[in-house]
């Protein structure tokens, strides 16, 4: 069996560290970051060494490249640690269901509108639906009649996405949170 190797070197994501770095020439900042200047890659790569640190690529784009003398292992560790920050302070935010029905009693209904109250003050969407039953179905005024109540109970919290809408057997209204 043949092994077919490339002349290219692995593609890599992230600045260009020593000897990854192609210019001849760099602007160097040291350890301190003060700015020494424009020299050749070999004297940066001698002072990093020197330090026990990288030279690290830090503006690709500009003629000559800016290199700057740091521990690259930590750099790479605090990015890792910001990504994972932005990551745990993202919030989802989920559509919960509650579901009514147009003769509801007074008690449910206090139930449900505490559950959606709960639900917007976590930051969540509430997608109220109601069921229509049998003859129900012919008198839509009264599911009307309780989503309308149901959203005034909950405009202090939320801000209609959808009006109410009536699709088969079910009318539908979606609130999130103000």
């Amino acid at each position: 069996m043949t092994q077919y190797t490339s002349n290219r070197p692995p593609a890599t994501t992230g600045p260009r560290v020593n000897a990854q770095i192609t210019a001849q020439k760099v602007r160097l900042i040291d350890e301190n970051g003060e700015m020494v200047g424009v020299v050749l890659k070999s004297q940066a790569l001698d002072r990093a060494r020197s330090a026990g640190l990288d030279l690290v690529e830090v503006s690709p784009n500009v003629d000559p490249p800016v290199c700057k003398i740091l521990d690259y292992g930590k750099l790479r560790y605090e990015a890792q640690k910001k990504q994972a920050e932005l990551k745990k302070k993202q919030k989802t935010v989920e559509i919960k269901e509650i579901q009514i029905r147009p003769g509801i009693e007074e008690h449910d209904y206090q139930v449900k509108l505490r559950n959606a109250q709960r639900f917007l003050g976590e930051g969540d969407k509430v997608k109220i639906t109601l069921q229509f039953r049998g003859r129900e179905l012919t008198r839509k005024e009264l599911g009307i009649k309780v989503l309308e109540r149901m959203e005034t109970d909950l405009e202090p919290l939320s801000k209609q996405e959808s009006p109410p809408k009536l699709e088969g057997k079910r009318m539908m209204m979606i609130l999130g949170p103000k």
